[in-house]
């Protein structure tokens, strides 16, 4: 015979009332209910959670579409601004006189175009000779050694910057001032 079979100590006892008790069952159903309930909750709260950020993320989306959706056609337009601006400053006086009508469409376009930028958002990014140079919002063309500057201050202004809304089209190409030596 084997050991267990010699101890009956160490062998099990098998009460059929352990296995058939109510009050036995009903607490384990009822853990295993908590159980499941609260790993249902747990998912629902995740399920509820994912649910809010994927809201919030596309609310943003929604509202950074609304804003810079026509950034590609904003820069693109920077150009014709441009244009109009270089043949009005290349126009004289006796030219705008001759001229008055050419003259006066073109200012027009000029200043409806400036308009419609600034209905959309668009800014001009015009910095004044003497400020010091950034980076964030100016590009260096060129660096020259004046007299009577500093290192870093904007010495000409080649051409404007744009910006729609915090976003920067185009940076303003201005000459930098380098040490004098």
């Amino acid at each position: 015979m084997s050991e267990s079979q010699n101890n009956p100590a160490e062998e099990p006892i098998d009460t059929p009332e352990a296995e058939t008790d109510p009050v036995v069952a009903l607490a384990a159903a009822r853990s295993a209910f908590e159980a499941e309930r609260s790993e249902m909750r747990d998912r629902l709260m995740r399920s509820l959670a994912d649910l809010e950020n994927l809201r919030k993320r596309s609310e943003k989306d929604r509202r950074e579409a609304a804003i810079y959706g026509g950034q590609k056609l904003a820069r693109d337009m920077l150009s014709v601004f441009d244009n109009l601006n270089r043949a009005l400053s290349l126009m004289d006086d006796s030219l705008r006189e001759q001229q008055k009508g050419l003259a006066e469409g073109l200012d027009l376009t000029l200043r409806d175009l400036g308009n419609i930028f600034q209905r959309h958002g668009i800014e001009r990014v015009a910095p004044a000779v003497g400020e010091q140079f950034d980076p964030h919002f100016h590009e260096a063309m060129f660096e020259a050694p004046v007299p009577g500057t500093k290192a870093g201050q904007i010495i000409q202004v080649v051409s404007e910057g744009f910006r729609l809304h915090e976003h920067l089209l185009r940076p303003a190409q201005v000459g930098v001032s380098s040490t004098p030596g």
